[in-house]
């Protein structure tokens, strides 16, 4: 499937998520329910995935982990706080740089509007 397919598939289950469940709870609750949904329509999701570090030709396990990686193609980082900040953008863009992957969806759930929370990042 198509990387911006993916995205609009992907944008289309985080507002179901949303509508039903709205603002104000902990992000395992949206990863949880977003996999869920994003599976329950055919996509192939994994999630928490480790990503380790490359440092001097050494692989290092610094602890990371990509919250949901869909389709092995975009990576989805999952926020629920009052607002993206610039170093929220700069760790989805080291995960996309780690990972040798293209695109990411930046969402945070504890908006309003969903609209208000998304953002797509490319490498």
């Amino acid at each position: 499937m198509d990387k911006n397919k993916i995205t609009g598939v992907i944008i289309d289950a985080a507002m179901d998520v949303h509508t039903i469940l709205g603002p104000g709870l902990l992000e395992s609750a949206y990863e949880a329910c977003l996999k869920f949904e994003l599976v329950s329509r055919g996509i192939n999701v994994i999630s928490q995935v480790e990503l380790p570090v490359m440092y001097k030709s050494n692989k290092v396990d610094a602890g990371y982990r990509i919250d949901l990686l869909v389709e092995d193609q975009v990576i989805i980082e999952l926020k629920a706080v009052d607002r993206i900040n610039s170093i929220h953008e700069a760790q989805l863009l080291s995960y996309l740089k780690l990972s040798h992957k293209k695109v990411g969806l930046l969402i945070n759930f504890n908006v309003m509007r969903l609209k208000h929370g998304i953002k797509r990042i490319a490498n």
